[in-house]
Parts: structure tokens; C-alpha cells; sequence
């Protein structure tokens, strides 16, 4: 069985959306994108390498497959993390997509759900789910999520989509691990660990 492991960059009031640019997501007209850089440090990188070096595969929705799919096949060689990425198996859930040309990617044609429940029934290594925004919170809705592995940024931008949006499913949280950067970013791994327990004071 694998396991579906979800990894976002999130500002501190829990946006998601656009950390890596300017342009990378301006839906719903969100003015902030590029949010990340400049709250980022050594130790998120080296955190984010370790959770990428663990895990066999990307689940990635289309807007960022498209996003990474422009950048990685001809980004710096020199950057270990490139050939990382490239050489990575990826799967890639769109209804609009028809094929996937970036190396190692799978297009999952038809429901989303019932492939990535056929995914996690497979042999192999964790799948990790990297930004796909609304495909992270399909699978969260339908039970699908094993692990989160989240950096919590030191700003508050106020607007944008959020990986925990309303509606999302009542669940209790494991830490698996938590600590904190020199510059103020908590990185975090959790595991849901069934519903909300509820008492009083």
C-alpha cells in the first residue's frame, strides 16, 4: 500500500496559493504571488530535499503540472534537485489534459478519486502531492491523505486559497515531527489520526 503524502508551503493565516512568483497563480484576482522567497531559508530547503529524497512519485493537479512541467526540463543541470525532479515519476490529474509530455508523466484519465485509490493499491514508495490546490483537497474530502508535510511561513497575506479551505473534513492530527527555522518557519509532518476529540475547561 502507498501512501499519499501532501506538501505545501503555507503563509502563516494558511494561503497556499502562488508562493513562487509573481505570475505563477493570479486566479481570483490574488495579488500577492512571490510570497515565499523572501520569508525563505536554508533550513526549508534542506527540509523540502529530505521529503522529495523519500518519496517515489508526484500526484500533481494541471496547474502545476504546467507550472513545473515549463521550468524543470530545462532548468540549471547543475542543481541536483533538477535531475531529481525530472527523473521522477509523475501523474498528472486534469479533465482538460489529453496527453503529458514531461518525462516519467502519467496522465490519470476518467475519476480522480477511484485512480489514486488504485495508485495507493499498488507496489511502490510514497506519492507526494505538491501545491494542486483543489486536487489536495479532493483527496482530503475522500480519506485519501496519510501524511501532510507543511512549512508554515512567518507572513499574513490575508487572501488567496487556502489548503485547509471551509468545508474541510473535522480531523484529528498526529505530529510526527515540528520544529523551527532560524528564520521563523515552522516545518511540520502529521498524520490524521481519525476525528476531533472535544472537552471543556
Amino acid at each position: 500500500m502507498r501512501e499519499i503524502i501532501i506538501c505545501t508551503f503555507l503563509t502563516l493565516d494558511g494561503v497556499m496559493q502562488a508562493p513562487g512568483g509573481p505570475d505563477e497563480d493570479a486566479g481570483s484576482g490574488f495579488e500577492h504571488g512571490g510570497w515565499q522567497k523572501p520569508v525563505d531559508d536554508e533550513e526549508v530547503g534542506e527540509a523540502i530535499a529530505g521529503w522529495y529524497e523519500h518519496c517515489e512519485a508526484m500526484l500533481l493537479g494541471r496547474r502545476t503540472y504546467d507550472i513545473f512541467a515549463s521550468y524543470w526540463p530545462t532548468a540549471d543541470p547543475g542543481n541536483p534537485f533538477t535531475h531529481r525532479m525530472n527523473s521522477m515519476r509523475k501523474y498528472v490529474a486534469s479533465r482538460t489534459l489529453t496527453s503529458v509530455e514531461w518525462q516519467n508523466s502519467t496522465l490519470l484519465a476518467g475519476d480522480v478519486v477511484a485512480a489514486v485509490r488504485e495508485l495507493k493499491a499498488s507496489d511502490g514508495g510514497g506519492i507526494s502531492v505538491v501545491g494542486s490546490g483543489d486536487l489536495a483537497q479532493t483527496l482530503m474530502r475522500h480519506g485519501l491523505v496519510d501524511e501532510y508535510r507543511l512549512t508554515i511561513h512567518p507572513v499574513i497575506i490575508g487572501t488567496g486559497k487556502r489548503l485547509f479551505a471551509d468545508g474541510a473534513i473535522p480531523t484529528a492530527l498526529e505530529p510526527v515531527s515540528v520544529s523551527t527555522t532560524k528564520g521563523g518557519t515552522v516545518v511540520g509532518v502529521y498524520r490524521p489520526n481519525g476525528e476531533p476529540s472535544y472537552d471543556s475547561y
